[in-house]
């Protein structure tokens, strides 16, 4: 016996929706990774550090406070490069502009492109951790054999001193790990 007019709308308007909701749960999550990068770049939460316009950091006041800065180099398990900081610990006052300088070398014997991913720790020092220029903002090729110097620019901001969370913070790590991107015949 087929079913009344009202029932069948009420059964398509009932699939419709389940429908709607499932392709909006499906573009939810492909949009979930940019929208928790971008969430994790505002907010500085899980260690992802500042991006400082030229213009904010002319503007932060250099105070006579000091914090011990460590870097960290890591490299994926398929990157065949080399990779370390010029210098593993470096003292900046609060606000005063640093470039740290990481040393990567291709030991491949071809063109690998690479690209670094970033985080400082503890984490409550995040928001504070303000890189102005870097190397790990864009896509690293180096040639077989190749060695380069690759630069950050960074400061910390010295409101730092007022966050009941980053009370005691003495030392802040910046640490990159290099993935290789399999580009240009790695």
């Amino acid at each position: 016996m087929p079913l009344p007019e009202k029932a069948r709308r009420n059964n398509r308007k009932v699939g419709l929706m389940a429908l709607s909701l499932a392709v909006a749960m499906l573009g939810l999550g492909y949009a979930s990774v940019p929208l928790y990068r971008i969430f994790c770049q505002v907010t500085g939460f899980g260690g992802t550090p500042q991006i400082a316009s030229e213009a904010k950091a002319a503007a932060v006041n250099v105070t006579g406070e000091t914090i011990s800065v460590r870097f960290d180099s890591n490299i994926a398990p398929d990157m065949p490069w080399q990779f370390k900081p010029e210098q593993v610990t470096e003292t900046a006052q609060l606000g005063e502009r640093k470039i740290a300088f990481y040393i990567a070398r291709n030991n491949s014997d071809k063109p690998v492109t690479g690209q670094a991913s970033y985080n400082v720790e503890p984490e409550q020092a995040a928001p504070y951790f303000n890189k102005i220029q870097c190397f790990c903002f864009t896509k690293q090729t180096l040639q077989p054999g190749e060695e380069v110097r690759m630069p950050v620019t960074y400061y910390v901001d010295p409101a730092i001193l007022k966050d009941e969370n980053a009370k005691g913070v003495e030392q802040i790590t910046l640490s990159y790990t290099f993935h290789n991107l399999h580009e240009s015949g790695s």
